[in-house]
């Protein structure tokens, strides 16, 4: 048999429609509640058009996080600080705006998370000062975390020492990933650094909604494997929002609440 009769040119036969283009990138608006100064009151974070990891809104968890570093900017001051799935980048950016020595921005290691992030970076903060003090970078939780130390100042160009590790860690709108709570806790467990004398507690800052309220019981589990771990758990904030999704099935008084959350260690 000739090859031209092996041919059976199923291309003919099993025919794809079009695939559609990817959408555009959307752009939200973000304004400081706590802040004077005009050039850096209103931000502008570009998400990507669509995501399989949902890194295309700007989760109300977000904006909760974002004002409660304003209202508390200690925090931030002169601390090491990492966030773990941050999207667009704005509780990150905040961070940096409010004089934070070093910020490490993470996300799932996607060419497209991580640009984005680094177009907020540089969209954002116009100080080369603070620009230089922020960094995105790929990241799986649970992995080990010597890539992220090495983005750190050496302990000869920093007030900090080079062990401390980082003073705050930002989870915002993660725990609805109930398979990867412990994969977070490892993270956090690895990256946090020890209480030190006359320094603000070390805390990792975890806020969240409940998005599927049937599902609230397993978020909270990740609360009660943090306390089987060691870790203090303690509720801070809770603050209404508009639902983000106002047809989506469950109470849509629980759908529009964001909790806040500051876990610590003895």
């Amino acid at each position: 048999m000739s090859d031209d009769e092996t041919d059976f040119n199923l291309d003919s036969v099993f025919t794809e429609p079009p695939r559609l283009p990817s959408p555009e990138p959307t752009v939200s608006t973000y304004t400081r509640e706590s802040v004077d100064d005009e050039e850096v009151k209103e931000l502008r974070i570009r998400l990507v058009g669509s995501h399989p990891l949902w890194g295309h809104y700007l989760w109300n968890s977000a904006l909760c996080v974002s004002s409660y570093l304003d209202q508390n900017p200690q925090l931030c001051k002169d601390r090491f600080v990492l966030e773990l799935g941050a999207g667009g980048g704005l509780p990150s950016i905040i961070a940096a705006l409010n004089d934070a020595e070093e910020v490490v921005l993470t996300d799932y290691p996607d060419a497209s998370l991580i640009d984005n992030m680094e177009h907020n970076v540089k969209q954002n903060i116009s100080s080369p000062q603070k620009l230089s003090r922020i960094q995105a970078k790929g990241y799986i939780w649970g992995h080990p975390i010597e890539p992220l130390m090495d983005i750190l100042p050496k302990e000869s160009e920093t007030k900090q020492p080079r062990k401390n590790r980082f003073h705050l860690i930002i989870l915002s709108d993660l725990v609805f990933n109930h398979s990867q709570h412990d994969s977070l806790l490892k993270t956090c467990e690895l990256a946090l650094t020890e209480n030190a004398e006359n320094q603000p507690q070390p805390c990792v800052l975890v806020f969240y909604t409940h998005h599927r309220p049937h599902l609230a019981h397993r978020d909270m589990e990740f609360f009660d494997k943090a306390k089987t771990r060691g870790w203090v758990c303690e509720e801070i904030v809770v603050r209404k929002y508009p639902p983000m999704f106002p047809d989506d099935p469950g109470a849509e008084e629980v759908r529009s609440t964001v909790h806040g959350w500051k876990l610590t260690r003895p």
